[in-house]
């Protein structure tokens, strides 16, 4: 049975504002369920890359996906080790100094070696979830992808195991001394919202439009 907490290891280990960092399974998989993007690091050659693309979670694994011979793909599959970061921006916080501004967010960082998914039913119900992410209803309605498509599609993933949380969430904390100057402080509140639906220019007549409920909250949890 795995751990309410992650191991703390060499890697995951947060020195610079510890009092913020956490190792609660269940919060980071929060975060990443709520996650619209992230950044996939990873070293080609000795030259750094940092790859942004779009996260999903199944049970104890992130997966990320990319068409086959990508360079991202290519590099990070079959045990190649990647930093994935994926931070949550909450709010701006400002201060009554210059040097206490800050943000409110939630991030999590996992480390870990990519494993390519390869075999086809297991690819599809993959990528069947990540599409269930974006809308959960929509799955059904779309065309599922043919022999050609899931062939030039490569999905990987990474078990979460080294993983670490850090989050800032609350008021300026400004010098005791500048807690009487004249300057507003305080937090402006930030959040991912959806916009009305716009229809694609080539939509057949009388296709009905989605429930725009769907996306009213992003990052609903995922099925384990």
């Amino acid at each position: 049975m795995l751990q309410k907490t992650f191991p703390i290891t060499e890697k995951t280990r947060i020195k610079r504002g510890a009092n913020r960092a956490s190792y609660d399974r269940a919060l980071a998989y929060q975060i990443i369920d709520e996650a619209m993007v992230c950044h996939v690091g990873f070293t080609v050659k000795g030259q750094p890359y940092v790859i942004p693309t779009f996260p999903w979670r199944v049970r104890d694994s992130v997966y990320i996906h990319g068409a086959k011979g990508g360079h991202m793909p290519g590099q990070v599959a079959d045990g190649g080790k990647v930093c994935i970061s994926i931070t949550l921006l909450d709010g701006l916080v400002l201060a009554r100094s210059a040097f206490h501004h800050s943000v409110n967010y939630r991030s999590v960082v996992v480390f870990g070696e990519g494993q390519r998914i390869d075999q086809v039913e297991e690819k599809v119900d993959l990528l069947d979830r990540m599409i269930t992410k974006v809308d959960p209803g929509r799955v059904r309605a779309v065309r599922v992808p043919n022999k050609k498509e899931l062939a030039r599609t490569s999905v990987i993933g990474f078990d979460l195991k080294e993983v670490s949380v850090k989050v800032r969430s609350g008021p300026p904390v400004d010098d005791e001394e500048d807690y009487a100057l004249p300057v507003w402080a305080g937090v402006l509140p930030l959040s991912l919202t959806a916009g009305a639906l716009q229809a694609d220019p080539q939509l057949a007549a009388g296709v009905p439009a989605p429930d725009a409920a769907a996306w009213s909250v992003f990052g609903a949890p995922q099925q384990r």
